[in-house]
């Protein structure tokens, strides 16, 4: 177990051996760490890896093929309806990540067959000017959550391309960390609410499991055999939460069932934000900072009730 005091001292960037598991320290986490190779394969895989996470938030029908660039970007020009232009530029991002990540491969497999690709290659530079047009028009794009974090997901190809790799991953561990503070401030809020309800109390590990699970399945990568142990555990806590019932009464007063009703509802959108943290590994700063005045506004109305 490491201190209080231990961690004041502890820089960001910091590995240590933890429990026989390498760790790397950001802002009063310590994050599962990765030893990452500096190599354009690498780096190829890491964008077709987040290029795919970001396609699944995005909106449906923007994942455009690399070899239509033109083409979309010549009917984005030439439209004049507002709601069809946004729907086009969404469209271009998609092709220009497609043919970034395309030109991206084709750089990977020169290198793989002994042919330096210098930074100056026209090649690179192509690249480069389709991720930066990628993240341009990327702006256009709906999330299908409905939640904040999709214009970071989307910059994230581009920042792989653009950094040093330890750079990136870097600013990886700094969102890691972000992230795992928000779930801490939605899990640490349902205890705070809760601890003294004889009607919530029980739920109250379910949600501690499902925000220390929803934090480990966000430092793990998805290819890492942990995930086996992790991803059970943490979508059977948010089924868990999902599933709860509470019986009352049946001489139960209208506040009593106005509590058990919002405050369930409370509780399961709480676990829903959990998980779209976890999902998308991106702090979600205004999403979280709604939600804990929701909570406080719940915990104003209901407070005499919370304490029986």
């Amino acid at each position: 177990m490491i201190s209080t005091a231990m961690l004041d001292q502890v820089s960001n960037g910091t590995v240590r051996k933890i429990e026989g598991v390498d760790r790397i320290y950001y802002d009063g986490h310590w994050i599962l760490y990765y030893d990452i190779p500096d190599t354009y394969t690498y780096k190829k895989q890491l964008i077709d890896q987040l290029t795919r996470r970001v396609f699944h938030h995005a909106e449906h029908g923007i994942n455009t093929p690399g070899d239509k660039v033109d083409v979309v970007m010549a009917a984005y020009e030439a439209e004049e309806d507002s709601y069809r232009k946004r729907v086009l530029a969404a469209m271009l991002a998609g092709a220009l990540m497609n043919r970034g990540s395309e030109i991206l491969t084709h750089m990977v497999e020169l290198e793989e067959k002994g042919v330096a690709v210098e930074p100056e290659n026209e090649l690179i530079k192509e690249c480069g000017q389709c991720f930066i047009g990628a993240l341009k028009y990327g702006k256009h794009i709906h999330s299908t959550t409905g939640k904040e974090g999709l214009d970071e997901l989307w910059g994230e190809p581009f920042k792989v391309f653009s950094m040093p790799i330890e750079k990136y991953h870097a600013s990886r561990y700094i969102k890691l960390a972000q992230t795992m503070t928000e779930i801490d401030a939605v899990t640490d809020k349902f205890s705070s609410i809760f601890k003294s309800s004889s009607m919530f109390t029980h739920l109250i590990p379910i949600i501690r499991d499902l925000g220390e699970s929803a934090k480990s399945a966000t430092e793990t990568i998805r290819s890492d055999t942990r995930m086996i142990e992790i991803w059970p555990r943490f979508v059977g806590a948010s089924d868990k939460i999902n599933a709860t019932k509470i019986k009352l009464p049946e001489d139960s007063t209208r506040k009593e069932q106005a509590l058990r009703k919002r405050g369930l509802q409370l509780i399961q959108d709480g676990a829903e934000l959990v998980i779209s943290h976890s999902n998308s590994r991106m702090p979600m700063p205004n999403s979280t900072a709604y939600f804990l005045e929701r909570c406080d506004t719940f915990e104003k109305r209901y407070e005499l009730q919370l304490s029986e």
